[in-house]
């Protein structure tokens, strides 16, 4: 994997292999309200490129973007919650008011994901 890209606009985070193709992304959204936070929803990898650590670093350059913005992430993606479980060092535990409100927005908006 030769890079990680961020498509605000799209609300993706996509990990572009050698060829520019790509080849795993999260899904996500950002909460304005009770306070800004990106919330990611799905984390897809291709079949191809599975096992290769690119789901790991697209929850790790999430949280990283995230930090650098003074931002939360409130994780409604089963995958990132477990990655966070599993490196507190780089993925706070993220504050329950934050998570009802993303839940809410993502029942507000089913067509979105």
């Amino acid at each position: 994997m030769s890079e990680i890209r961020d498509d605000r606009a799209a609300g993706r985070l996509e990990a572009l292999g050698g060829d520019g193709e790509v080849v795993g992304h999260v899904e996500y959204f950002v909460l304005d309200a009770p306070g800004h936070a990106l919330v990611p929803v799905h984390t897809l990898v291709e079949p191809a490129h599975e096992g290769k650590g690119i789901a790991g670093s697209l929850a790790r350059e999430l949280y990283a973007m995230a930090q650098r913005e003074g931002i939360a992430v409130a994780p409604l993606c089963p995958y990132v919650v477990k990655w966070a479980e599993r490196h507190p060092e780089e993925a706070p535990a993220a504050d329950p008011d934050l998570l009802g409100a993303a839940m809410d927005w993502l029942a507000a908006h089913p067509g979105r994901f």
